[in-house]
């Protein structure tokens, strides 16, 4: 009688193919999931980019509306634009020089002679305190303050009449001493590849 060999003594266990083939499929899952964290890390730095890009073009709009908003056809003692002595408005189609007020940080404001332009690239605010008084002194340097960076294009126009008697409609300067425009619009252009997009921004102005 032949005996067959007990099958209790065998060892069971991985082979090298196996191993070989376990270790290339947590390869490719590594490599997956780097992959995966470093595209999700680059999404979300974009979009952190661009809400910071968004959230300057808010700011830098809510303080042109606010300045554009409060230009008054009186100054503050009530010389109309245009008198001797009336405060400075020089509208042209890529800058504009005015008297308004400027907040000062804790809850009041104060006059200025102000100045919107484009200067290497970069929409800035340009001002000086308004003098009331007669002065022989020598007139203070312009305090800058950037509102928008990377700014390709400034546009203006301004919506009125030309002079009496014609109807309104867009101007791209406003040359008139007896009256300001009613309505300004800010227009801003941005490189090629800049995601960044602006609104025509419009003011209504006091009369």
């Amino acid at each position: 009688m032949t005996l067959k060999p007990s099958m209790s003594g065998q060892q069971s266990g991985f082979t090298l193919l196996e191993l070989l083939v376990v270790l290339v499929v947590l390869g490719f899952l590594m490599v997956g999931l780097t992959q995966g964290v470093r595209a999700g890390l680059t999404m979300w730095g974009a979009q952190t980019r661009r809400v910071g890009e968004t959230a300057d073009l808010d700011a830098g709009a809510r303080v042109l509306r606010r300045l554009l908003s409060g230009i008054s056809l009186l100054s503050a003692g009530g010389t109309v634009v245009g008198a001797p002595n009336a405060p400075k408005f020089e509208a042209r189609p890529d800058s504009l020089t005015f008297v308004g007020d400027l907040p000062t940080g804790f809850g009041t404001t104060r006059r200025a002679e102000i100045t919107l332009e484009l200067h290497e690239g970069r929409l800035v605010l340009r001002w000086t305190p308004r003098r009331h008084e007669l002065s022989t002194a020598p007139p203070p340097e312009p305090i800058e303050t950037e509102l928008i960076r990377r700014v390709e294009r400034f546009d203006l126009a301004y919506w009125g009449s030309p002079s009496r008697g014609y109807p309104a409609g867009w101007q791209s300067q406003w040359d008139r001493r007896d009256n300001i425009p009613e309505l300004i619009r800010v227009r801003l252009g941005f490189a090629r590849g800049d995601r960044r997009r602006w609104p025509d921004l419009i003011a209504a102005l006091q009369h």
